[in-house]
């Protein structure tokens, strides 16, 4: 039941992106860039950005010293090399694109904490370094900061050992992807939500991009010469044949702490625990290795065992003694594979895959955005 002017007029692009996250945004930004008077579109299934882009925790990490070693046991050196430059190059991309004043970036240091599990990594320390300056310059990426943990008041039986990441920083996720959406509009592309994308269809000549309108009850079909699928989590309900298992992330965050003694981010277990200081209050979120069955789910529910073994951790290892509140909680749905590889290909003559972030989004997800946008216009 569309009109005779919708389907003459407001239906056709040059350039269609499925997903509004990090990396759609950046494509869709990247897109203008290079081709100013391009007709750019956005479609976002949702209100907001769905899967992980506005629910992370703001971490602007290369990866901590346990990851990079529990990579290189499973990864060629050359490989992880590869990521932690991806890594690097991404934070670069997205600092410079939209400074770091309006995404709240700050290094108010970022520290992995040593449990007696982890003690034998501090041996390969100095190997580790060695093998990432090429990428990182003089500043070794790691270095010991155990005299730390008295003054930040973690419990000195459950932390042996802190080891400082000397590259990384923190930013406020909400005013990153607040500068995306503004930049991304400000640059000329339409961002519709509300609008799942069901179907795709190249037909060499184009694509056609199907989406339900909920109160026609019937099918709209948008027309553009590319479509870049940026839908990371969710790819697999559009495309089932591809390797993207999603991974659920719990999140909590307390009320404020009078006095609390730490800033910065910090690191546990290979990066499956993380936390960090936020207004004076701490974030704290994972514990996807507690329950990888239950957590590889594209549902939004609480995990009970996880959210409870995250409370346990504040109140054993991060804030011995010190009494807090939930203010919060939520989770977000990341994206993985066989390998940390992210999927950057050409699905078809003009379907482009920009998915699969490995929960790494923040710090890849301009990248990633750029590169697929530069594969649209070749």
């Amino acid at each position: 039941m569309l009109s005779y002017w919708e389907k003459q007029s407001l239906l056709q692009y040059d350039y269609i992106i499925a997903g509004s996250g990090i990396v759609g945004l950046s494509a869709a930004i990247s897109l203008r860039e290079r081709e100013p008077a391009a007709r750019v579109l956005v479609l976002e299934r949702e209100v907001l950005p769905t899967g992980a882009s506005t629910k992370n925790a703001g971490f602007a990490c290369i990866g901590s010293l346990t990851e990079i070693l529990a990579d290189l046991q499973t990864m060629p050196a050359e490989a992880v090399l590869e990521l932690v430059a991806m890594r690097r190059a991404g934070l670069q991309l997205l600092r410079r694109r939209l400074g770091d004043d309006r995404i709240g970036y700050r290094e108010n240091g970022s520290y992995e904490l040593i449990g007696a599990r982890e003690e034998w990594a501090l041996h390969q320390l100095d190997e580790v370094n060695r093998m990432l300056a090429g990428i990182l310059g003089e500043t070794p990426a790691f270095s010991l900061a155990t005299h730390k943990i008295a003054p930040f008041g973690f419990a000195p039986g459950h932390v042996k050992a802190m080891v400082s990441n000397n590259h990384e920083g923190e930013l406020h996720t909400g005013k990153m992807m607040r500068a995306l959406i503004d930049k991304t509009i400000a640059m000329g592309v339409e961002i519709k939500t509300g609008c799942p994308v069901t179907r795709i269809e190249d037909l060499r000549s184009g694509v056609n991009v199907m989406v339900t309108h909920h109160l026609l009850k019937e099918e709209v079909v948008f027309r553009a010469r590319k479509l870049l699928v940026c839908t990371n989590a969710f790819t697999r309900q559009l495309l089932p044949e591809l390797e993207v298992t999603p991974g659920r992330g719990q999140v909590l965050i307390t009320g404020p702490i009078p006095g609390l003694p730490f800033k910065g981010i910090f690191h546990l277990e290979e990066g499956y625990f993380y936390f960090r200081e936020l207004d004076g209050r701490v974030l704290l979120g994972g514990g996807r290795q507690l329950d990888f069955s239950g957590e590889t789910s594209t549902e939004f529910r609480y995990n009970d065992r996880i959210q409870h073994e995250l409370e346990e951790m504040l109140r054993h290892l991060i804030l011995p003694g010190r009494p807090f509140t939930i203010a919060d909680r939520w989770t977000g749905i990341m994206a993985f594979g066989s390998t940390k590889q992210p999927i950057v290909r050409a699905h078809s003559g003009n379907i482009i895959l920009g998915v699969r972030m490995g929960g790494m989004g923040v710090a890849i997800g301009s990248l990633i955005g750029d590169k697929i946008a530069a594969m649209a216009l070749q």
